[in-house]
């Protein structure tokens, strides 16, 4: 696998890149929108900050886009399958709640105050924020097929347990990305043994080797290794705080910038 460093390209060219245009329905009822941030709390007061180390980790967490909460709201379930048996209150937050029972069975939904467009072909993956887990409650996770739907969506979550739970002021409570239609059916899983592709085996002979040694060594208290603390061979760009989707932008912003360069780094957030 080539280091991150090594697989970064130029920008592409504006006219390279799909549109995902998110459709605000009333000019007095929006929420802020975000990319993903590389940041999580519980990673941040980790001992030395380790999880950070793992790049498939701090990758996943910027995947895609937040939207969140205008309000601060507490929210109970009493454990009942009925609507009523969830209580929402609002704590703080100015403009319409987007937070309420409907469904029932502990089930707690936030209305979206956008309509999203993707090209053709193109669905959104809707679910709760990345590797960021909140007791008591869970994120459910849904598909919307955004290049012909014209109504809105819901996110929701689950509650686990008869509790109470809160969410803050600009706490995620949504996390977007577009997938692409029909491309899980294009993949058939196969099973094969290693030896069957040789020099894929020696990679990762090599691999296991120099890793079993590091490990070793870290165990033993062998000064250099303990000195490097680590193995980067996979995590080449861990200090790159770019956020991996771009800030969504209005559309005069947009138009400006394909004029330019089509770099979107210098959008204005929605």
């Amino acid at each position: 696998m080539k280091p991150r460093s090594e697989r970064k390209g130029k920008t592409p060219p504006a006219e390279s890149f799909h549109k995902l245009i998110a459709y605000q329905i009333s000019e007095d009822d929006s929420a802020p929108l975000r990319p993903a941030p590389r940041e999580r709390r519980w990673m941040d007061i980790a001992y030395r900050k380790y999880p950070y180390r793992c790049l498939p980790l701090v990758m996943a967490n910027q995947y895609g886009w937040e939207i969140l909460s205008t309000h601060h709201i507490r929210v109970s379930w009493d454990g009942t399958s009925k609507a009523k048996g969830l209580c929402v209150e609002n704590l703080y937050g100015d403009g319409p709640l987007h937070c309420h029972s409907h469904f029932g069975e502990g089930v707690v939904t936030f209305q979206i105050p956008f309509l999203f467009k993707t090209p053709d072909g193109w669905n959104l993956m809707v679910r709760g924020p990345t590797n960021s887990s909140k007791d008591g409650i869970v994120a459910l996770d849904g598909i919307i097929e955004t290049d012909w739907a014209h109504s809105t969506f819901t996110m929701n979550w689950r509650f686990t347990r008869a509790c109470t739970v809160e969410f803050a002021i600009g706490e995620p409570i949504c996390l977007f990305f577009p997938i692409q239609r029909g491309v899980l059916e294009m993949f058939r899983g196969e099973f094969r043994m290693l030896e069957a592709d040789r020099e894929f085996e020696n990679k990762f002979r090599e691999w296991s080797v120099s890793r079993g040694r590091f490990l070793s060594g870290l165990e033993k208290g062998k000064p250099e290794v303990v000195a490097q603390g680590w193995q980067k061979h996979y995590m080449q760009a861990a200090k790159d705080k770019k956020p991996l989707a771009h800030p969504f932008a209005n559309e005069t912003s947009w138009t400006g910038q394909e004029r330019r360069d089509g770099n979107h780094d210098d959008s204005a957030n929605m």
